[in-house]
Formats: structure tokens, sequence, C-alpha cells
């Protein structure tokens, strides 16, 4: 051994502890690393931020961009509605859910297809009473095994395809995954659908933040246009549309006479309707009614040129109204916050009690919940000189105009680019993202939110480290130690071992660093052994991605932790067997459409 191969290894080894010891965050543990590297001189000075740079990087990124404009586009969600009703049992649910995240997280990030299914699997809990503990974990295990069958479903296949192209000259196409994540996603849905049974039925999930600050359903106020489908339809054809979460409180026809409705009565166009729920099912409603809220006017020129910039974003804020707010005792007609502020009221909650005035004739009260929708250049200030506190930051949908099918069509264009060939993954999600900026699918403020940059950092700062194992000759090294065990075993026992391993230590490290260590490592053995690299790469991707132990190791298993009531033991009741259906499925397919001999 080198003295350079003993400094990768001792850094390796140490940023391997420091992500084990998990006092320090991921991104700067990467950091470290990285610094290290330079200053010890195994990551040359001048290659020290090409990782920045990588393919890898800008497709997590963007990737990332498009699966959370679909999410916010609604277009699954409402393709799905007329499925849902069907839904009944647990079982049921469960099999769909899971299938559908499974399918749709082939094709964008699979945290993003988990995050458009999450508000459908909690629309369903409240109508029928299922358990969220019975759907959630089941639908983020299908989302992992669901990015197993292309190349952008997860990032260990990206990582992967890019090492391959180092190792053999070219990257892994598209659907090169497909044939083996196929079989395994086929057997973990089918295990997933019988399996639920394994979790606990009775959790409840973390309080929301709604329940926190006691928003307990906000008013908005909506004008049903001519060209809507509900006009001539009846008010409970109205409120079918938000399966429950919504109700038409007040209809005022003619300017001042207002009605509490039947659920018989028949809309006409330019009713005012007074709407109750909660905002995400409200803009459910909005959107599929082809509504208009009354607080969306246009802005008064004058305003629009004082307060807003050419260009600027619209943002949608919510605050509570402070005991000194010079907005108490006055309606939002007095206070002119159009002309004034440059700030629209588009609902009210106030602690649960129905608003039955049209929003610009309510006087507000202290503790007032409201949603302010402005620029956002004008917003801060506004919300400063009127003493409306803004609350914790949500995702609040209503009036921000998302609902269509275009992020699902550039999508779709930018698959069909890729499975023809016509141009790499980098460039095809790029532009899909950078399409879907410029048709205002989400505002640049939104975009960068979305963007998880710990993770791109941590891309970024390990792959020049994990190139110094490879440049030291480290890679060779271990993979002779390697090939001298496995050398009596079985091809196949290699594979399966090289995947077991990915899954043993994904759980401490994380997918992208697992991968990142472990593929150099896999390609040396094969070569050593005199194998096909591809089989061995394959399993470390499907290794890696497949963390179903423990709640830390991937985003989505943390993302269901809190709403899904589950505890840290909970993971590997449904994750284990299903580890093992993974390895028992997935080695003989990589050996059957990769064969382990070379060519």
């Amino acid at each position: 051994m080198t003295l350079d191969q003993a400094l990768a290894f001792g850094l390796i080894g140490i940023t391997i502890g420091l992500f084990v010891w998990g006092r320090l965050p991921y991104d700067l543990v990467a950091l470290l690393s990285l610094l290290a590297g330079v200053v010890i001189g195994i990551v040359p000075a001048k290659k020290a931020f090409e990782g920045f740079a990588d393919d890898v990087v800008i497709i997590v990124a963007t990737a990332l961009l498009v699966s959370s404009a679909v999410a916010r586009s609604g277009a699954v969600e409402t393709a799905m509605r007329p499925l849902l009703r069907h839904l009944r049992g647990t079982a049921a649910q469960v099999s769909v859910l899971a299938g559908m995240v499974l399918v749709l997280s082939a094709f964008t990030k699979n945290i993003g297809a988990l995050a458009i299914f999450m508000p459908v699997a909690f629309q369903l809990s409240r109508r029928t009473g299922t358990s969220p503990s019975s759907l959630l974990m089941p639908m983020a295990f299908a989302s992992l095994i669901g990015g197993l069958i292309t190349l952008i479903g997860t990032s260990p296949n990206i990582i992967v395809s890019r090492l391959r192209e180092e190792i053999t000259g070219q990257p892994f196409a598209m659907f090169d995954f497909a044939p083996v994540g196929l079989g395994i996603a086929a057997a973990g849905w089918v295990f997933l659908s019988l399996g639920w049974r394994l979790l606990p039925q009775d959790r409840r999930g973390a309080a929301s933040m709604d329940a926190a600050l006691n928003i307990e359903g906000y008013t908005t106020e909506a004008v049903l246009p001519p060209d809507s489908p509900m006009a001539g339809r009846t008010v409970a054809e109205l409120e079918a549309l938000g399966e429950g979460g919504v109700a038409v409180a007040t209809v005022i026809r003619e300017r001042f006479r207002r009605y509490t409705p039947r659920p018989d009565w028949e809309l006409r166009p330019d009713d005012v309707l007074l709407l109750q729920g909660e905002a995400e099912d409200l803009d459910r409603v909005v959107a599929r009614a082809g509504l208009r809220l009354a607080g969306e006017q246009p802005k008064a020129p004058a305003a629009a040129s004082a307060d807003s910039g050419e260009g600027e974003e619209d943002s949608v804020v919510e605050g509570v109204v402070t005991a000194d707010s010079p907005l108490i005792g006055r309606t939002p007609a007095q206070m002119d916050l159009h002309r004034r502020f440059a700030v629209s009221l588009l609902a009210l909650s106030r602690s649960g009690q129905p608003v039955g005035q049209r929003l610009n004739a309510v006087r507000l009260r202290a503790g007032d919940v409201a949603l302010l929708k402005g620029s956002s250049g004008a917003l801060p200030g506004a919300l400063a000189e009127l003493r409306v506190l803004p609350l914790s930051q949500r995702d609040i949908a209503l009036g921000r105009n998302r609902r269509s099918l275009l992020p699902v069509m550039v999508l779709g264009a930018a698959m069909v680019m890729l499975g023809l060939h016509l141009v790499p993954v980098a460039v095809a999600f790029f532009g899909a993202a950078v399409l879907l900026l410029l048709l205002r699918a989400m505002t640049m403020r939104e975009a960068y939110g979305t963007v998880e940059w710990s993770v791109l950092i941590l891309l970024g700062a390990l792959i020049p480290v994990s190139e110094a194992i490879r440049t030291t000759g480290g890679t060779d090294l271990i993979a002779g130690w390697l090939s001298g065990a496995v050398e009596a075993m079985p091809p196949t026992a290699a594979v399966a071992l090289m995947m077991v391993a990915a899954m043993g230590v994904t759980p401490f490290l994380n997918n992208a660093a697992t991968v990142l260590m472990l593929a150099p490592i896999a390609g040396s053995l094969a070569k050593q052994l005199g194998l096909n690299p591809d089989a061995f790469l394959m399993a470390v991707a499907i290794g890696a991605a497949c963390d179903f132990l423990t709640p830390i190791g991937h985003q989505c298993n943390t993302l269901v932790m809190g709403p899904g009531g589950y505890r840290f033991g909970d993971y590997w009741k449904l994750g284990l067997p299903l580890s093992v259906i993974v390895v028992l499925v997935g080695v003989p397919l990589i050996a059957l459409f990769w064969p382990l001999r070379a060519m």
C-alpha cells in the first residue's frame, strides 16, 4: 500500500465515521472531506470543484424541480379522482396508491412521486377512516423500488451510469435498468399489497402546522364565471369536487341578496360563493370548477408600477392579525388593500367560526388568520405596515394558479426525447426545467425552494474524493482483497455480496455517498475476477437505492415518519422481508440480463 492509498483510505474512513457519528450535517462532512483531500494532496487543486459541474448534479437538481412542478399541477390527482371514490378497503387503497407511486417514480424523482400522492393518501384516510400508518410506509417503499426501473428514477442509477462511462466508456441508457427493475418492482408491489398488515394500525401522525396554530378552515369568496362547468349544476355537485372538504356556506346574487343554499340549489353564472374548507381543498374546488377568486383582481396601474417591478412574481403568505394591527375593526375595502398596499385578501380563518360576509366587508379581528397575495417585493413591507405576523412557511396552493397539464406534457416530451436518444439525460431535464420556469409553471422562488441543496453539495464534494480512491489505485487494492475472499464463490454470490453490502452501508451514508464509495470498488472487483462490471454496478445501484430498514437512509422514509406516526423500529418490520425479496429476485435477474461472463 502506497502513502497516497493510505491517505485516501484514511480520509474515507474518517468521512464514514463522521457520517455515522451524525453530529455534523452530511453536506458539511462532505465539504470537510473535500478540503482535507486537497490539503493532503490526494485531490488535485485544479480538479477539486469539478464535481459541482458533473452531469449528476444537474440531473438531480432539475429532476427534483420537474417532479415538484408535476406535483403542484394537480394533474395526477385529477386523473385519479374517478378511481379514488371506489377505494374503500385498506388493502385496495394500499395496492392502488403503492402501484401509482411506483409507476410515477420510474419517470420522476422518487421523492417527488411520493410527495404527489401523499395528499391523496390523506384524503382517503380522512374519508374512509383508514390509518395513515397503513398507507404511507408502503407508498414510500414503493417509490424506492419504482425508481429502479429507469435511469432518472433515483440518484444511485444516475451516479452508477456516470461511473460506468468511466470504466467502459459508455454510460447506462435510460431504460437499461428496466429489465431488472421491473421484476423487482413487480415482486415488491405484490409484497407491499399484502405485507402492510405487518405495520401498526393505530398510530396517529404528528400534529400538522394547522393544528398547532389552530387554523380550523378558511372562508374564501369566489365568483362562478359563465363558462364554468358548474354553471347550471347543483350545490351538492360543486361540493363533491372537494370530496367532503369544502362547503358552500352562502350564495350571493344580484349584489346584495344572500342565501344559505340547500344541496339541490342550482348555481347560476355570476353567483358569488362563500366557500369554507382547508386551503388545499379550496384550491382543488376552485381549480376543478373553474371559479375566479374574488380577491384576485388586477392591480391598479399605480400600485403595479409603484410596488412591483416588471416581471416580479406573486407570492401567497399566511399571516395572523396582531393585537396592534391597523386592520382591527376595519374592512379590507376601508383599508383599500389593493391600492395602498398592493395585496389581496384571498381567504380568512377565524378559529373555526363561520364568516358569513363578503371578504371585502368583513371587519377584521385580532387573531384572524389571513391568506394574502401580492408581489414578492411588496408583501414584506405590506405585512410589516399592516402588522400581520407571517406564520411558519407552508406550501399554500390557493391563489397560485399552478394547476394545469403543462408540467406533465413537458415531462412527457423529455421522456420521449430520452427514449429516442435525441439528447443526453442532463440536457433533457435541464431543458424541461428551464421551459417550465419560462412558462410560469412555478416561480423562481419556488424553484430554489424545491432543490435539495444539501444533496447537491454532498454529491459535488464527494465526487472528487471518491475519484481519489480510484486514481491512487485504492479501488484495485480493495478489489484484490475481495477477489481473494470471493474467488471460491460462484459469480452470483459475489454479485449478491455487493448488493447486500450496499444495503448495509446506505442507512449510514445515504444512497449517493454509498454509490460513490462502492461502485468503483465493484468495478475493480469485477475486473479482478474477469467478470462483466455491469452486473456488479447494477447490484450496487439496487442495493444503495433499497434502504428499507431505517427512516434516515433515504428522504422518502424520513418524509413519512412524522405523518405516519412511525417509530424507528417500525421500518424493519416491513423493510426486512422486502430487502430479502429484492436480493432473491434481483440477483438472478441481473445474472440473466447482464451476463456475468464478459462477452
